[in-house]
């Protein structure tokens, strides 16, 4: 088998666990009755990430989506009663999307929903495989082909 042929297979094991992971996390959510998409809650952990109301620019910048996407998941948020828009003080032309108590709900919901599924995905690994595997998930993510690449914010 070749280098390349192992790095296929490799990259075909990591999307197959993904799709693991979100169905176990979306059977979760679903048994905790929350209705959100796996877009809208991205949205949602990009909102509390920033330590103010962010605008609609900084958060299409945070997923790397094109602003009209945004729109569509706050619109979305908005109506579940989970985040709201509001005018900047500084600059009343500039939308800012905070977090309602509805929406905070939802992360915690949403964080329990991730650690379920998380627990049911790694539960055949002990303690030490669990260890070794962060580490090399870690090497991936933050490793030197990725760096330089992250904008401001671009973090998680």
């Amino acid at each position: 088998m070749t280098s390349s042929d192992a790095d296929g297979m490799l990259a075909e094991q990591l999307l197959r666990l993904t799709r693991r992971l979100h169905r176990s996390q979306k059977r979760q959510m679903e048994s905790a009755e929350l209705a959100i998409t796996p877009a809208q809650s991205r949205l949602l952990r990009a909102v509390a990430h920033f330590e103010r109301p962010p605008r609609m620019a900084d958060l299409a910048e945070r997923l790397e989506v094109v602003p009209r996407a945004v729109t569509t998941l706050v619109d979305g948020l908005e109506a579940g009663g989970c985040v709201r828009r509001v005018a900047d003080p500084a600059n009343r032309r500039v939308t800012r999307v905070e977090l309602t108590d509805t929406g905070r709900a939802a992360l915690r919901t949403l964080r329990r929903a991730r650690r379920a599924a998380a627990e049911d995905v790694l539960a055949p690994l002990t303690a030490e495989q669990r260890a070794v595997l962060g580490g090399l998930l870690s090497a991936l993510v933050d490793g030197p082909a990725h760096q330089g690449r992250e904008g401001p914010g671009r973090k998680g």
